[in-house]
């Protein structure tokens, strides 16, 4: 098990940590009723902080923010010597975490996605874990601002007392809601993005050797091209350059990620 606290990538504080640690927090969390923020983040998460710093110091303040991305965890590796086995990937996080929940008896809510997303992400969830208990869940309504919205999940989450959340929403919604809504709710709660879609059946996961090779922003970028170019053609190479002027630089990011925010974006 491996949990060694945060390390600075482009201003970005990474959990160095693995499935096991992660599941492990989450469950423990979940039994104490205790608030844990988690986000599992790619590049173009860690990017979304870079680019602005308030939502940079959300970011900052989540308690778990997991290397879902392969180019995340080589830059963990590249800048700080911290050599994880694996990333975290946010699906696989979300599935290990169903599978320990239903082992210890414990409820989720879903909250985020379409409502025939929902539908058939608890279907496909309840085939693989015959006796995980969902307590609830409920769509996004996608309203501009989401205050309302996310009023409207938190109730529903205390009033079905679940014991995790699970919110997908998509980034960077979905760490506002987690970085605003956590200590509320008292609960894990992860930010875990395109899972709902990929465990609901109706989007495609890269092949395995894409995914440990760095390539699924590729597998994803050539099935859903219109929404996802500008992210992967235009944010991918800025990453590797803010990667490499850390690496020449490092003490300028490490003063970035503890500078507190001066202007605020609307993502909503």
């Amino acid at each position: 098990m491996i949990d060694r606290g945060k390390r600075n990538v482009a201003g970005i504080n990474i959990s160095v940590i693995d499935y096991e640690a992660a599941v492990s927090k989450v469950i423990q969390a979940a039994k104490d009723k205790q608030k844990l923020s988690v986000s599992a983040l790619a590049v173009h998460g860690v990017m979304t902080g870079v680019q602005d710093d308030q939502h940079r110091h959300r970011l900052n303040q989540l308690d778990l923010v997991v290397p879902d991305g392969q180019p995340v965890r080589w830059a963990l590796k590249w800048l700080h010597n911290e050599n994880l086995p694996n990333r975290v990937y946010g699906p696989e996080l979300m599935k290990r975490v169903c599978a320990a929940a239903e082992s210890e008896g414990l409820s989720i809510f879903l909250y985020g996605s379409r409502k025939e997303v929902i539908a058939a992400l608890q279907d496909n969830l309840l085939a693989e874990f015959p006796n995980l208990k969902i307590a609830g869940s409920t769509p996004s309504q996608f309203r501009q601002g989401n205050d309302d919205d996310s009023r409207d999940a938190m109730e529903k989450v205390k009033q079905t007392g679940a014991d995790i959340v699970f919110v997908g929403l998509g980034c960077p919604r979905q760490e506002v809601f987690a970085y605003e809504n956590a200590a509320q709710l008292s609960v894990p709660t992860l930010a875990v993005g395109a899972a709902f879609d990929f465990h609901a059946g109706l989007l495609s996961q890269a092949p395995g050797w894409m995914g440990n090779n760095g390539l699924e922003w590729l597998y994803r970028l050539i099935h859903e091209p219109k929404r996802l170019w500008r992210r992967y053609l235009y944010l991918n190479p800025l990453y590797l350059m803010t990667i490499f002027s850390q690496w020449r630089a490092p003490d300028k990011r490490l003063e970035l990620s503890m500078r507190e925010p001066s202007r605020r974006e609307n993502y909503l």
